[in-house]
């Protein structure tokens, strides 16, 4: 139990809260009570880390191979997770396997296999048929997001990857919503269900509404987004064709912002979310493929473009915002003729919007991008350094930066980014000539 004590403090101290939510806290006692855990929390409320403090007490740094398995129904959420579970500072190796990273990459991770394996249920199972790891160690399993899976059509490769893990002690599966029927593959038997979907626990978020007397509500969601300014929203769209529409439109009035949906490549998927996190855009235009999982905080605004689908998918979308307590709000934007979905039980406050608007400022960072990553062994504070020496950038000029395998990104000062890349075009990092420009 010590060791257990020791591991939680310190996990504290390196992610630098304060303490652990009621969540979290349920999830630890609730660990040496039950092998099996179903986790019913609301999207936003540090589920991610609740179930990867159990996990992390259960690992052993003397045994060999894979000991613990996340599955995730999207790639971002599995970065996510691991990216997490690199904050965490434990000091086991974790890895990360998905659909459009190249196999061959993830093949060479198991050379010397990772102790915590995260990934996609699809990619997962293709490694354990091509035998690239023996998951006969694996004691701990997770399925995150696990309606989401279902949904999603994992059902068949979730069940050949349960049944090649003969040796599974424990089990957590996670849902942000109820109305989930567990399936018998999953091996998840009388289990603990901790269920944080009450009232009580409701994210802190208004709901609000404007009404648009165009039928294609272009010029209104335009208006909002202006009235909006810079604050972080994300506008949610039923289809990728509209996602595009509004990009179109967004561009030729020179309004910072970025798109997400299924038709990107994985590598301007990846981009897009980068940019948003570090404040390059505060407007993202996507599908409901960015409505789970995705740890993006500080998201003020949610705009309903087209109306969601479902209550699931609303209560979904909105849990983008008002995470970890913070206070968001939800816009509805209904053609003239247009109500309000009977799923929504509460009564939205409607806004007239002032026909006359100003475009939003563009944001105070650009990204940077530097030709060089882990592999270079880059890091941070030789990135900093070089911006301050090299560029004529100060610390208050130097926002988030973002360290891939063979890549790195900086937010810097947009006013100073056209003199600071002139004057670090031809300079060397760490020896080494690498490509230097502003991200497109």
């Amino acid at each position: 139990m010590k060791r257990k004590e020791e591991i939680t403090s310190q996990t504290i101290v390196n992610l630098k809260f304060e303490s652990l939510n009621e969540i979290q806290q349920a999830m630890i006692s609730n660990d040496l009570k039950a092998d099996n855990i179903v986790l019913l929390a609301p999207t936003g409320s540090g589920k991610t880390l609740a179930f990867l403090l159990p996990l992390l007490h259960h690992l052993d740094i003397k045994a060999a191979g894979v000991q613990s398995l996340i599955l995730a129904p999207s790639r971002e959420l599995a970065i996510q997770i691991e990216q997490v579970f690199k904050q965490m500072g434990s000091g086991f190796k974790v890895n990360c396997c998905y659909g459009g990273h190249p196999f061959r990459t993830e093949r060479n991770y198991f050379s010397e296999p990772p102790v915590v394996l995260i990934g996609t249920p699809g990619r997962i199972a293709d490694h354990i048929r091509r035998e690239s790891f023996d998951p006969a160690n694996i004691q701990l399993l997770v399925l995150d997001e696990f309606d989401k899976s279902l949904e999603m059509g994992f059902s068949d490769d979730m069940r050949f990857i349960i049944n090649r893990l003969p040796q599974i002690k424990k089990r957590i599966l996670t849902s942000a919503t109820k109305s989930i029927e567990i399936p018998e593959f999953s091996g998840i038997k009388d289990p603990v269900t901790l269920n944080f979907l009450s009232e009580e626990n409701r994210p802190n978020i208004i709901l609000k509404a404007v009404k648009a007397k165009e039928k294609d509500k272009l010029d209104t969601l335009i208006r909002l987004i202006c009235t909006l300014g810079n604050e972080p929203t994300l506008v949610f769209c039923n289809h990728r064709e509209a996602v595009d529409r509004i990009d179109e439109l967004l561009s030729a009035d020179g309004v910072a912002h970025d798109t997400f949906h299924g038709g990107l490549e994985q590598v301007e998927r990846e981009r897009a979310l980068l940019k948003f996190r570090n404040g390059s855009h505060q407007l993202l235009v996507t599908t409901d493929l960015a409505s789970r999982g995705l740890d993006i905080p500080e998201i003020k605004n949610i705009i309903h473009y087209q109306a969601a689908n479902s209550e699931e998918v609303f209560i979904h979308r909105n849990g983008r915002t008002a995470r970890m307590n913070a206070a968001g709000t939800a816009w509805l934007v209904l053609a003239d003729k247009e109500n309000t979905p009977q799923f929504i039980n509460d009564t939205p406050e409607f806004v007239v919007l002032p026909d006359v608007v100003k475009l939003p400022e563009p944001p105070f960072w650009i990204t940077l991008y530097i030709g060089a990553g882990k592999k270079d062994k880059i890091s941070k504070t030789d990135i900093v350094g070089f911006l301050i020496q090299k560029g004529n950038l100060e610390k208050a000029d130097i926002g988030l930066i973002t360290i891939l395998d063979n890549t790195s990104f900086v937010a810097i000062n947009r006013t100073k980014a056209r003199e600071t890349v002139a004057s670090i075009r031809e300079e060397k990092v760490k020896n080494k000539k690498v490509r230097i420009a502003i991200s497109n």
